[in-house]
């Protein structure tokens, strides 16, 4: 099974960027369709931004569009969220997580529930 860990969680102020990397141990990344989530103080947890394991097709929350970049660092296994102007609604804890089995397809959900692999996240704080 698939073990996540991110990291580039931080606190930052109003405007600024941080860039939250998501690495796997017992399986290659790269074959996975990856999905970066957040879950805010008493909020559900949110859907932010995921990448296909075909194609690199990428897909966001309206509420990152423009601001929020999601790549796959193939070289290094990797999966990385480039978050830029970043405000304080921002502030979370950001997940990273995949499905169960490797994707064939050039396709990617922020539906929760297609993930089974979830790492144990990282917090982001962004002051005003």
């Amino acid at each position: 099974q698939l073990q996540l860990v991110e990291s580039g969680g931080g606190l930052v102020q109003s405007g600024g960027s941080l860039k939250l990397s998501c690495e796997a141990s017992g399986g290659i990344l790269n074959f996975y369709a990856v999905a970066w989530f957040r879950q805010a103080p008493g909020k559900g947890r949110e859907g932010v931004s995921c990448i296909s394991a075909i194609d690199d097709i990428t897909h966001y929350a309206d509420s990152v569009k423009g601001r929020f970049t999601i790549s796959r660092d193939s070289a290094h296994y990797m999966v990385d969220l480039q978050m830029n102007n970043l405000m304080p609604a921002d502030t979370a804890v950001y997940y990273c997580a995949t499905e169960g089995t490797e994707s064939v397809q050039s396709l990617c959900s922020l539906q929760e529930d297609k993930y089974l692999n979830w790492g144990q996240g990282t917090q982001v704080a962004v002051s005003p």
